[in-house]
Protein backbone atom coordinates (compact mmCIF):
# COMPACT_ATOMS: atom_id res chain seq x y z
CA UNK A 1 0.00 0.00 0.00
CA UNK A 2 2.04 3.28 -0.82
CA UNK A 3 1.70 5.86 1.47
CA UNK A 4 1.29 9.44 0.20
CA UNK A 5 1.35 11.33 3.36
CA UNK A 6 1.91 9.85 6.74
CA UNK A 7 1.28 13.41 8.45
CA UNK A 8 -1.95 14.46 6.58
CA UNK A 9 -5.25 13.65 8.68
CA UNK A 10 -7.41 11.78 9.06
CA UNK A 11 -4.94 9.34 6.24
CA UNK A 12 -2.08 9.64 7.98
CA UNK A 13 -3.31 9.15 11.24
CA UNK A 14 -5.57 6.09 10.26
CA UNK A 15 -2.75 4.34 8.44
CA UNK A 16 -0.41 4.54 11.04
CA UNK A 17 -2.58 3.42 13.65
CA UNK A 18 -3.95 0.59 11.58
CA UNK A 19 -0.10 -0.21 10.82
CA UNK A 20 0.63 -0.63 14.88
CA UNK A 21 -2.27 -2.39 15.40
CA UNK A 22 -0.81 -4.77 13.00
CA UNK A 23 2.46 -4.72 14.18
CA UNK A 24 1.36 -5.11 17.73
CA UNK A 25 -0.77 -8.97 16.74
CA UNK A 26 2.48 -9.62 15.22
CA UNK A 27 4.17 -9.37 18.44
CA UNK A 28 1.36 -11.06 20.18
CA UNK A 29 1.01 -13.85 18.03
CA UNK A 30 5.14 -14.29 17.53
CA UNK A 31 5.53 -14.35 21.33
CA UNK A 32 2.55 -16.47 22.06
CA UNK A 33 -0.39 -15.47 24.55
CA UNK A 34 1.61 -16.00 27.65
CA UNK A 35 4.65 -14.12 27.13
CA UNK A 36 3.42 -10.28 27.88
CA UNK A 37 1.91 -10.93 31.43
CA UNK A 38 1.68 -13.05 34.16
CA UNK A 39 -1.84 -14.75 33.87
CA UNK A 40 -0.75 -17.96 32.05
CA UNK A 41 -4.26 -19.59 32.46
CA UNK A 42 -5.83 -16.58 31.23
CA UNK A 43 -4.41 -15.12 27.94
CA UNK A 44 -6.94 -12.09 27.95
CA UNK A 45 -5.67 -10.94 30.95
CA UNK A 46 -2.48 -11.07 29.93
CA UNK A 47 -3.31 -8.45 27.39
CA UNK A 48 -5.55 -6.14 29.20
CA UNK A 49 -5.00 -2.41 28.66
CA UNK A 50 -3.16 -1.63 31.85
CA UNK A 51 -3.21 1.24 34.49
CA UNK A 52 -1.71 4.18 33.26
CA UNK A 53 1.22 4.75 35.99
CA UNK A 54 2.42 8.51 34.99
CA UNK A 55 6.23 8.87 35.94
CA UNK A 56 6.46 12.98 37.41
CA UNK A 57 10.35 12.50 37.99
CA UNK A 58 11.58 15.55 36.81
CA UNK A 59 13.09 15.18 33.18
CA UNK A 60 17.11 15.07 33.01
CA UNK A 61 18.83 18.60 32.85
CA UNK A 62 19.06 19.54 29.16
CA UNK A 63 17.02 16.85 28.19
CA UNK A 64 15.89 18.93 25.05
CA UNK A 65 15.18 15.86 23.31
CA UNK A 66 11.84 14.27 24.15
CA UNK A 67 8.50 13.30 22.12
CA UNK A 68 5.87 10.56 23.23
CA UNK A 69 2.88 11.48 24.89
CA UNK A 70 2.52 8.21 27.14
CA UNK A 71 3.22 7.36 30.76
CA UNK A 72 6.13 4.66 30.29
CA UNK A 73 9.48 6.76 29.75
CA UNK A 74 11.96 5.00 28.00
CA UNK A 75 15.59 6.54 27.26
CA UNK A 76 17.53 6.47 24.26
CA UNK A 77 21.51 6.70 24.20
CA UNK A 78 22.38 7.88 20.43
CA UNK A 79 25.49 9.26 18.77
CA UNK A 80 24.23 12.61 18.14
CA UNK A 81 27.43 14.01 17.87
CA UNK A 82 30.57 12.65 16.76
CA UNK A 83 33.81 15.21 17.68
CA UNK A 84 31.31 18.21 18.27
CA UNK A 85 30.06 17.67 15.17
CA UNK A 86 26.48 16.56 14.36
CA UNK A 87 26.64 12.76 13.15
CA UNK A 88 24.12 11.01 10.50
CA UNK A 89 23.69 8.09 11.72
CA UNK A 90 23.14 9.04 15.03
CA UNK A 91 19.84 11.50 13.76
CA UNK A 92 18.57 9.20 11.85
CA UNK A 93 18.35 6.16 14.76
CA UNK A 94 16.43 8.91 16.95
CA UNK A 95 14.44 9.54 13.43
CA UNK A 96 13.51 5.28 13.60
CA UNK A 97 12.78 5.67 17.13
CA UNK A 98 10.16 8.87 16.16
CA UNK A 99 8.65 6.97 13.42
CA UNK A 100 7.70 4.03 15.25
CA UNK A 101 6.41 5.97 17.90
CA UNK A 102 4.36 8.10 15.68
CA UNK A 103 2.62 4.85 14.28
CA UNK A 104 2.20 3.43 17.51
CA UNK A 105 -0.08 6.35 18.28
CA UNK A 106 2.27 8.21 21.05
CA UNK A 107 0.09 7.34 23.91
CA UNK A 108 1.93 5.00 25.53
CA UNK A 109 5.30 5.83 26.10
CA UNK A 110 7.61 8.89 26.67
CA UNK A 111 11.03 9.30 24.75
CA UNK A 112 13.92 11.28 26.64
CA UNK A 113 16.69 11.40 24.02
CA UNK A 114 20.53 11.76 25.00
CA UNK A 115 23.51 12.46 23.16
CA UNK A 116 26.14 10.22 24.27
CA UNK A 117 28.91 12.45 22.49
CA UNK A 118 30.24 8.87 20.80
CA UNK A 119 32.32 8.52 24.22
CA UNK A 120 31.50 5.79 26.75
CA UNK A 121 31.81 8.31 29.20
CA UNK A 122 28.98 10.44 27.48
CA UNK A 123 27.18 7.38 27.68
CA UNK A 124 26.90 6.73 31.46
CA UNK A 125 26.22 9.62 32.39
CA UNK A 126 23.29 10.11 29.93
CA UNK A 127 22.49 6.51 31.52
CA UNK A 128 22.49 8.20 34.89
CA UNK A 129 20.23 11.07 33.86
CA UNK A 130 17.40 9.25 32.07
CA UNK A 131 17.28 6.09 34.51
CA UNK A 132 16.99 8.94 37.44
CA UNK A 133 14.34 10.40 35.21
CA UNK A 134 12.35 7.24 35.04
CA UNK A 135 13.74 5.23 32.29
CA UNK A 136 12.18 1.86 32.67
CA UNK A 137 14.18 0.71 29.76
CA UNK A 138 17.15 1.98 28.18
CA UNK A 139 17.43 1.40 24.08
CA UNK A 140 21.05 2.08 22.99
CA UNK A 141 23.95 3.21 22.90
CA UNK A 142 25.38 1.84 19.04
CA UNK A 143 29.37 1.85 19.98
CA UNK A 144 30.25 -1.11 22.02
CA UNK A 145 32.43 0.74 24.48
CA UNK A 146 29.45 2.91 24.96
CA UNK A 147 27.30 -0.60 25.54
CA UNK A 148 29.87 -1.55 28.05
CA UNK A 149 30.06 1.59 30.06
CA UNK A 150 26.00 1.45 29.93
CA UNK A 151 25.60 -2.24 31.00
CA UNK A 152 26.82 -1.60 34.59
CA UNK A 153 24.60 1.15 35.42
CA UNK A 154 21.65 -0.16 34.05
CA UNK A 155 21.87 -3.76 35.85
CA UNK A 156 22.20 -1.75 39.52
CA UNK A 157 19.28 0.42 38.71
CA UNK A 158 17.33 -2.98 37.65
CA UNK A 159 16.35 -1.88 34.15
CA UNK A 160 17.28 -3.56 30.71
CA UNK A 161 18.99 -2.21 27.93
CA UNK A 162 18.25 -3.21 23.90
CA UNK A 163 21.70 -1.80 22.61
CA UNK A 164 22.93 -1.83 18.56
CA UNK A 165 26.28 -2.77 18.89
CA UNK A 166 27.33 -5.60 16.28
CA UNK A 167 30.02 -6.44 19.18
CA UNK A 168 28.79 -9.81 20.94
CA UNK A 169 30.76 -9.65 23.45
CA UNK A 170 29.26 -6.54 24.99
CA UNK A 171 25.99 -8.44 25.64
CA UNK A 172 25.08 -10.08 29.23
CA UNK A 173 21.83 -11.36 31.09
CA UNK A 174 20.19 -7.64 30.43
CA UNK A 175 21.87 -5.53 28.15
CA UNK A 176 19.97 -7.37 24.64
CA UNK A 177 21.09 -6.57 21.26
CA UNK A 178 19.25 -5.44 18.45
CA UNK A 179 21.73 -5.50 15.78
CA UNK A 180 22.96 -7.48 12.61
CA UNK A 181 25.24 -9.94 14.45
CA UNK A 182 28.73 -11.24 12.36
CA UNK A 183 28.18 -14.72 13.84
CA UNK A 184 23.87 -14.81 12.82
CA UNK A 185 25.06 -14.22 9.39
CA UNK A 186 28.05 -16.84 9.49
CA UNK A 187 26.00 -19.35 10.79
CA UNK A 188 22.93 -19.25 8.70
CA UNK A 189 24.79 -19.14 4.92
CA UNK A 190 27.11 -21.63 6.19
CA UNK A 191 23.74 -24.07 7.55
CA UNK A 192 22.67 -23.50 3.98
CA UNK A 193 25.91 -24.35 2.26
CA UNK A 194 25.65 -27.74 3.98
CA UNK A 195 22.10 -28.11 3.14
CA UNK A 196 23.27 -28.17 -0.61
CA UNK A 197 25.81 -30.56 0.15
CA UNK A 198 28.89 -28.70 0.60
CA UNK A 199 31.31 -31.06 2.78
CA UNK A 200 34.59 -28.67 2.62
CA UNK A 201 35.24 -24.85 3.08
CA UNK A 202 38.31 -22.36 3.00
CA UNK A 203 37.84 -19.03 4.30
CA UNK A 204 39.46 -16.22 2.96
CA UNK A 205 39.88 -13.15 5.63
CA UNK A 206 41.79 -9.88 5.83
CA UNK A 207 43.62 -9.45 8.96
CA UNK A 208 41.43 -7.18 10.82
CA UNK A 209 38.65 -7.18 13.79
CA UNK A 210 35.64 -8.12 11.92
CA UNK A 211 37.20 -10.92 9.74
CA UNK A 212 38.70 -12.20 13.37
CA UNK A 213 35.29 -12.70 14.66
CA UNK A 214 33.72 -14.15 11.22
CA UNK A 215 36.54 -16.30 10.40
CA UNK A 216 36.16 -17.51 14.61
CA UNK A 217 31.98 -18.39 13.68
CA UNK A 218 32.91 -20.21 10.28
CA UNK A 219 35.23 -22.85 12.10
CA UNK A 220 32.63 -23.37 15.25
CA UNK A 221 29.74 -23.57 12.95
CA UNK A 222 31.65 -26.14 10.72
CA UNK A 223 32.41 -28.36 13.54
CA UNK A 224 28.97 -28.25 14.25
CA UNK A 225 27.96 -29.19 11.23
CA UNK A 226 30.62 -31.34 10.33
CA UNK A 227 31.98 -29.73 7.38
CA UNK A 228 36.18 -29.72 7.02
CA UNK A 229 37.96 -26.57 6.99
CA UNK A 230 40.92 -27.00 4.69
CA UNK A 231 42.63 -23.80 5.72
CA UNK A 232 42.06 -20.45 6.92
CA UNK A 233 44.10 -17.98 4.19
CA UNK A 234 44.50 -14.38 5.83
CA UNK A 235 45.64 -11.45 4.11
CA UNK A 236 46.66 -7.76 4.71
CA UNK A 237 43.19 -5.71 3.60
CA UNK A 238 43.32 -4.70 0.12
CA UNK A 239 46.18 -7.22 -0.43
CA UNK A 240 44.46 -10.84 -1.10
CA UNK A 241 46.16 -12.11 -4.08
CA UNK A 242 48.33 -14.03 -2.11
CA UNK A 243 45.71 -15.51 0.54
CA UNK A 244 43.62 -16.84 -2.94
CA UNK A 245 46.53 -18.35 -4.69
CA UNK A 246 47.19 -20.00 -1.33
CA UNK A 247 43.49 -21.53 -1.50
CA UNK A 248 43.88 -22.31 -5.17
CA UNK A 249 46.71 -24.43 -4.75
CA UNK A 250 44.86 -26.82 -2.06
CA UNK A 251 45.81 -30.53 -3.01
CA UNK A 252 42.13 -30.87 -2.84
CA UNK A 253 40.27 -28.47 -4.32
CA UNK A 254 37.10 -27.39 -1.57
CA UNK A 255 33.14 -27.14 -2.08
CA UNK A 256 33.35 -23.73 -0.71
CA UNK A 257 34.74 -20.28 0.28
CA UNK A 258 34.04 -18.12 2.67
CA UNK A 259 34.71 -14.94 2.35
CA UNK A 260 34.75 -12.55 5.73
CA UNK A 261 35.31 -9.65 3.96
CA UNK A 262 33.27 -6.52 3.73
CA UNK A 263 31.77 -4.50 0.99
CA UNK A 264 34.74 -1.74 0.68
CA UNK A 265 37.00 -4.78 0.03
CA UNK A 266 35.28 -6.96 -2.40
CA UNK A 267 36.92 -5.22 -5.53
CA UNK A 268 40.23 -6.42 -4.60
CA UNK A 269 38.98 -9.76 -3.81
CA UNK A 270 36.86 -10.15 -7.30
CA UNK A 271 39.78 -9.04 -8.80
CA UNK A 272 42.17 -12.23 -7.31
CA UNK A 273 39.61 -14.40 -8.07
CA UNK A 274 38.92 -13.58 -11.23
CA UNK A 275 42.92 -14.50 -12.29
CA UNK A 276 42.79 -17.32 -10.06
CA UNK A 277 41.38 -21.26 -10.83
CA UNK A 278 38.88 -21.69 -7.81
CA UNK A 279 35.64 -22.95 -8.96
CA UNK A 280 34.54 -23.37 -5.92
CA UNK A 281 30.75 -22.44 -4.09
CA UNK A 282 31.39 -18.31 -3.06
CA UNK A 283 29.95 -17.32 0.53
CA UNK A 284 29.52 -14.54 2.05
CA UNK A 285 27.45 -12.41 5.03
CA UNK A 286 24.83 -9.67 4.90
CA UNK A 287 27.54 -7.08 4.93
CA UNK A 288 27.82 -7.95 1.30
CA UNK A 289 23.95 -6.42 0.79
CA UNK A 290 25.30 -3.62 -1.28
CA UNK A 291 24.91 -3.01 -5.23
CA UNK A 292 28.60 -2.72 -5.63
CA UNK A 293 29.09 -5.86 -4.86
CA UNK A 294 26.51 -7.10 -6.89
CA UNK A 295 28.38 -5.91 -9.95
CA UNK A 296 31.93 -7.65 -9.47
CA UNK A 297 32.33 -10.21 -12.05
CA UNK A 298 33.65 -13.01 -9.78
CA UNK A 299 30.57 -12.71 -7.42
CA UNK A 300 28.28 -13.53 -9.77
CA UNK A 301 26.66 -16.79 -8.04
CA UNK A 302 27.79 -15.86 -4.96
CA UNK A 303 25.80 -17.07 -1.88
CA UNK A 304 24.97 -14.64 1.50
CA UNK A 305 23.10 -14.12 4.24
CA UNK A 306 20.93 -11.24 5.14
CA UNK A 307 17.35 -9.97 6.02
CA UNK A 308 15.45 -9.98 2.82
CA UNK A 309 14.96 -6.55 2.11
CA UNK A 310 11.05 -6.38 1.79
CA UNK A 311 10.18 -4.38 5.53
CA UNK A 312 13.08 -2.73 5.18
CA UNK A 313 12.12 -1.00 1.40
CA UNK A 314 8.65 -0.22 2.88
CA UNK A 315 10.22 1.36 6.62
CA UNK A 316 12.27 3.57 4.29
CA UNK A 317 9.07 4.31 2.10
CA UNK A 318 7.87 5.97 5.25
CA UNK A 319 11.05 7.13 6.62
CA UNK A 320 11.59 9.41 3.63
CA UNK A 321 7.95 10.65 3.29
CA UNK A 322 7.95 11.86 6.76
CA UNK A 323 11.81 13.34 7.07
CA UNK A 324 12.53 14.07 3.07
CA UNK A 325 15.82 11.79 3.27
CA UNK A 326 16.71 8.08 2.39
CA UNK A 327 17.37 6.32 6.17
CA UNK A 328 20.92 4.76 6.18
CA UNK A 329 20.19 0.47 6.64
CA UNK A 330 21.08 0.49 10.49
CA UNK A 331 18.14 2.78 11.11
CA UNK A 332 15.53 -0.43 11.21
CA UNK A 333 17.59 -0.94 14.37
CA UNK A 334 16.22 1.75 16.32
CA UNK A 335 12.91 1.44 14.58
CA UNK A 336 12.36 -2.05 15.63
CA UNK A 337 13.66 -1.64 18.82
CA UNK A 338 11.19 1.36 19.49
CA UNK A 339 8.23 -0.84 17.98
CA UNK A 340 8.63 -3.52 20.71
CA UNK A 341 8.77 -1.21 23.33
CA UNK A 342 5.76 0.57 22.39
CA UNK A 343 3.87 -2.74 22.21
CA UNK A 344 5.10 -3.97 25.13
CA UNK A 345 3.96 -0.60 26.81
CA UNK A 346 0.30 -1.19 25.11
CA UNK A 347 0.27 -4.89 26.89
CA UNK A 348 1.42 -4.21 30.42
CA UNK A 349 2.44 -0.31 30.69
CA UNK A 350 5.47 -0.22 33.05
CA UNK A 351 5.94 -3.86 34.30
CA UNK A 352 6.28 -5.09 30.68
CA UNK A 353 10.27 -4.98 30.43
CA UNK A 354 10.92 -8.35 31.98
CA UNK A 355 13.60 -10.77 31.12
CA UNK A 356 11.03 -13.54 30.34
CA UNK A 357 8.88 -11.22 28.53
CA UNK A 358 12.48 -10.13 26.49
CA UNK A 359 13.26 -13.59 25.91
CA UNK A 360 10.33 -15.44 25.17
CA UNK A 361 11.64 -18.36 22.48
CA UNK A 362 9.20 -17.57 20.04
CA UNK A 363 10.38 -13.78 19.72
CA UNK A 364 9.40 -10.83 17.85
CA UNK A 365 8.08 -9.57 14.15
CA UNK A 366 9.91 -6.18 13.15
CA UNK A 367 11.13 -4.34 10.07
CA UNK A 368 13.76 -6.87 9.69
CA UNK A 369 12.39 -10.04 10.25
CA UNK A 370 11.97 -12.15 13.01
CA UNK A 371 14.50 -11.73 16.00
CA UNK A 372 14.92 -12.97 19.28
CA UNK A 373 17.06 -12.31 22.40
CA UNK A 374 18.75 -15.20 24.13
CA UNK A 375 19.18 -14.59 27.92
CA UNK A 376 22.60 -14.24 27.57
CA UNK A 377 22.38 -11.29 25.29
CA UNK A 378 22.79 -11.66 21.79
CA UNK A 379 20.35 -11.74 19.54
CA UNK A 380 19.07 -14.37 16.55
CA UNK A 381 17.35 -13.67 13.59
CA UNK A 382 15.06 -15.17 10.87
CA UNK A 383 18.17 -14.03 7.83
CA UNK A 384 17.60 -15.22 3.85
CA UNK A 385 20.10 -16.66 1.62
CA UNK A 386 20.88 -14.27 -1.43
CA UNK A 387 22.55 -15.40 -4.81
CA UNK A 388 24.09 -12.28 -6.60
CA UNK A 389 23.66 -12.97 -10.22
CA UNK A 390 23.17 -10.51 -13.58
CA UNK A 391 24.48 -7.53 -11.37
CA UNK A 392 21.31 -8.59 -8.81
CA UNK A 393 20.53 -10.92 -6.40
CA UNK A 394 17.83 -13.15 -5.79
CA UNK A 395 16.31 -14.60 -2.78
CA UNK A 396 17.34 -18.80 -2.99
CA UNK A 397 16.28 -19.18 0.62
CA UNK A 398 13.59 -17.53 2.64
CA UNK A 399 14.02 -15.81 5.14
CA UNK A 400 11.76 -18.10 8.22
CA UNK A 401 8.67 -16.44 9.47
CA UNK A 402 8.68 -17.73 12.90
CA UNK A 403 11.29 -19.55 14.83
CA UNK A 404 11.19 -23.31 15.64
CA UNK A 405 11.79 -24.52 18.97
CA UNK A 406 13.64 -22.83 22.02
Amino acid sequence: MPVESMESAPWGESWARLRFAALFAAFVSLAGCHSFGDSASNPSDSFAAPTPQVDNAPLPNGAGDAFGGGPVRVGMILPLTLNGAPSVIGQALRNAAQLAVDESGASDVSVIVEDDRSTPEGAAQAAKAELDAGAKILLGPLFAPSVRAVGPIAKAAGKPVIAFSTDSTVASNGVYLLSFLIESYVDRVMEFAASKGKKSIAVLAPLNEYANVAVTEAQIEAARLHMTVATVSHYAPGQPAGAVQEIASLANPVDAVFIAEQADGMAAVSAALTTSPIKAQLLGSGVWNDPKVYKLPALQGAWFSTPENTGFNSFADRYRTKFKIDPPRLATLAYDAMSLVAALAHAQGANAFTEATLTTASGFSGADGVFRFRVEGPNQRGLAVMQINNGATTVISPAPKSFAGG
